[in-house]
């Protein structure tokens, strides 16, 4: 089960919003039809607003999309109202030429999202771009956030280096593809960024592709993807990072691309900062090891849950 709720974002770009599950039978919110703009249910004040769990909202990486996140929003709606998003520029959201790109607009996406859907206050769960989404959106408006989980993403600047070298990768592409399987095979094997063959990267960028007259491409446009990259990548987002006063876990692939020296500096400089290293997993830590991500995440959501009711 896949249902969209659209969500109208910074700027009036429409996003869409998908459930993986049936939420629990203890939430109040509404059914929203397909298509339509959700009234958030209300939330009773007082004490009994604990006794809720919080909403989830789940939010990609640059070039993900929504559906990575199936198989950790299904087990999440078991307790959860679990919700994850097509970023502007990705999935099934829209891709306007002139919308911006910016790391303000991707925050109000999400803020939009939170306040449309009627999850807050909701634990946010972010995978690389979308983690610093998720504790920039923290930051800016704690009122909306109670725990927040951060999956492979650095607080320091990358550089101009790392993004030519984007560059350079995006032209280095093979596409059109002629099948899925070309697909899943040079992501997974032949592509020069792979250090060693991963059945995992060559799905997930299975996931991202669309069948087109001359063979299969992204869903999404390499040049937003570049234009989204660069308002990160040349800044440090530490002074961001200590700003955010809910509980929160960083978590990392032990082959990811946040070190486990960087990833620790995150969590001291976190006011209520925890930490979670996730074996045999690379980047892509929640499509790579889901059992393993679930174990990793799994105590301190019910942490989360025990300071509501407490």
């Amino acid at each position: 089960m896949a249902r969209r709720i659209d969500v109208t974002g910074a700027g009036d770009v429409r996003l869409a919003a998908w459930e993986f599950g049936d939420p629990p039978k203890s939430d109040q919110a509404r059914d929203v039809p397909q298509g339509a703009h959700p009234v958030p249910a209300p939330r009773p004040p007082g004490p009994g607003a604990a006794e809720r769990a919080p909403g989830v909202l789940l939010l990609h990486g640059l070039m993900g999309r929504a559906s990575h996140w199936a198989s950790t929003a299904r087990w999440l709606s078991a307790r959860h109202r679990a919700v994850a998003l097509d970023q502007r520029g990705h999935g099934q959201s829209d891709k306007p030429p002139r919308a911006a790109f910016t790391r303000e607009a991707y925050v109000e996406d999400a803020e939009a999202a939170l306040e449309q859907l009627g999850l807050a206050p909701a634990v946010l769960v972010g995978h690389a771009m979308g983690a610093l989404t998720a504790w920039q959106l923290a930051a800016k408006r704690p009122d909306l956030v109670c725990g927040l989980i951060i999956c492979d993403m650095r607080a320091s600047a990358l550089g101009a280096a790392s993004q030519r070298e984007w560059e350079d990768w995006f032209k280095a592409w093979p596409a059109p593809f002629a099948t899925l399987s070309d697909v899943r095979k040079w992501f997974g094997e032949d592509d020069p960024w792979v250090e060693r063959p991963s059945r995992a990267r060559g799905e997930f960028y299975a996931e991202v592709m669309q069948e087109s007259p001359d063979g299969w491409r992204p869903v999404f446009e390499p040049e937003q993807m570049l234009e989204s990259r660069e308002t990160w990548v040349y800044d440090a987002h530490w002074e961001e990072l200590a700003q955010v006063r809910c509980p929160t876990l960083v978590v990392r692939g032990l082959d990811g691309e946040l070190g486990r020296a960087e990833a620790q500096e995150m969590v001291r400089v976190l006011p209520r900062g925890q930490y979670a290293e996730v074996a045999d997993a690379g980047h892509l830590v929640h499509y790579d090891q889901p059992d393993a991500w679930r174990a990793a995440i799994e105590p301190f959501l019910d942490s989360v849950l025990t300071d509501l009711s407490g």
